[in-house]
């Protein structure tokens, strides 16, 4: 170094720090990259993203790699700035000192905050370009590494410490996957974020909370006469109906209305064919999450299931069509205030069935009742006032004022709730 002229020795300085600054760039980006932009580029056949991900797959390696690299890039400008300090000062031991100060702040914030800011801030930009030098020196440095990494194994071994090391081992929750959803805001529609937020949360929906109650079930009575179950056939909206015996609880099979016309052309309903072509009917447990029930359906090649609590009593029933609605929203065109369950008044508020599904109004009103307890309206009430109310009660549940209309049978049938609410902290 006696022969090399200061201007030389500043530029290896340099060119020390620069390098060291690649380190701790591609350290911090190869950590910072989205492994989910990464795979999706590995998928479409990037060449970088491929040597990334490869890199990443030993990620042990790839940061002693890159450790060692920065390491003796910082002692080696270390060194060189103290021979340059005494080129310029000889041995004097306050420039020694201000010397030493000023290259490590120079190494802090030019080789390292500074580059680790940008590259955490385009992770992407500074990783794929860096593993194809990152690739050979990890290459290059593995003995050294290898020595150092089984070291450092031994040692966590020693503590008990485990460690994961294998990514593709680690999996994402349902409130993990739920965040990614909701991150990625700037990034997908409202309307597809809300579907894919829907569908996962299909994993905690379970069937009890989106099935028809079975007092609201259309079915056909196989014992009733001819002529009435003719009529009922020919007047009913739905292609799938359960028929009973004697009691609704009693389904003794599913009714495809399609195989049906060949017997209304006969003026008398032959019921005995009627039984032939009834479908076995499918029971379903109340607490099935409907992402399971969503796979059952297509499995079983069904659209409709009974639902049974743990006693095999009939609670209701749960179509495809009614999973399908948790998912891409309601397919019918009619606004909620046109619909026989949601009558709009002129005061803003709504006449509602106490029958009306809580989650049903939630969705169409835009409303945010709790979901955790009772299922529909009427349930809500009579476990808000833990009594049967009279007509005329007022009450206030999370924030929207509810008036019971109509009572009949120990149930509220109709209530009037006021969607806007108030401006108070609940």
């Amino acid at each position: 170094m006696d022969d090399t002229s200061l201007g030389a020795l500043f530029g290896i300085l340099l060119l020390l720090l620069i390098c060291s600054a690649f380190f701790s760039g591609s350290e911090t980006s190869m950590m910072a990259i989205n492994r989910h932009r990464l795979n999706h580029l590995v998928r479409k056949g990037n060449k970088s993203a491929k040597l990334t991900s490869r890199l990443l797959g030993k990620v042990d390696k790839l940061l002693g790699s890159i450790l060692l690299g920065n390491t003796l890039l910082n002692v080696a400008a270390a060194a060189l700035s103290e021979i340059i300090i005494l080129r310029l000062f000889g041995h004097n031991e306050l420039a020694m000192l201000i010397g030493t100060l000023v290259i490590a702040f120079v190494i802090l914030v030019f080789s390292e905050i500074m580059p680790k800011i940008i590259a955490a801030s385009h992770p992407e930009r500074v990783a794929l370009p860096s593993s194809y030098l990152l690739s050979p020196l990890v290459t290059l440095f593995h003995p050294v590494v290898l020595v150092a990494t089984t070291i450092v194994r031994g040692l966590l071994w020693l503590l008990r410490i485990n460690i994961q090391t294998d990514q593709s081992k680690q999996k994402l929750t349902l409130e993990e996957l739920r965040g990614l959803v909701l991150d990625a805001e700037h990034f997908l529609p409202r309307k597809h974020q809300k579907m894919l937020l829907n569908l996962v949360d299909l994993e905690r929906i379970t069937v009890n909370d989106v099935m028809i109650p079975r007092n609201q079930i259309e079915a056909l009575d196989i014992n009733a006469d001819a002529s009435e179950l003719r009529e009922q056939i020919i007047t009913c909206h739905h292609t799938l109906l359960p028929v009973y015996a004697d009691t609704p609880s009693n389904i003794v099979g599913i009714l495809h209305l399609k195989r049906v016309p060949a017997l209304l052309q006969e003026t008398t309903l032959d019921l005995a064919q009627l039984r032939e072509i009834l479908n076995e009917p499918y029971f379903i447990p109340s607490d099935t999450p409907l992402l399971k029930q969503l796979q059952q359906f297509q499995e079983r090649h069904t659209r409709l299931g009974l639902v049974v609590d743990e006693y095999g009593e009939l609670l209701g029933l749960v179509t495809l069509e009614n999973i399908l609605e948790e998912i891409v929203g309601e397919f019918t065109t009619q606004s909620p205030s046109q619909t026989g369950k949601f009558l709009r008044q002129e005061d803003g508020s709504f006449l509602l069935e106490g029958s009306s599904s809580l989650r049903e109004l939630n969705r169409k009103l835009g409303l945010h009742l709790p979901l955790d307890g009772a299922k529909t309206l009427n349930g809500l009430i009579l476990d808000h006032l833990e009594d049967i109310p009279e007509t005329g009660t007022s009450l206030k549940i999370a924030g929207y004022p509810i008036e019971v209309i109509q009572t009949q049978d120990r149930i509220v049938k109709v209530a009037r709730i006021f969607p806007a609410r108030p401006n108070v902290k609940q």
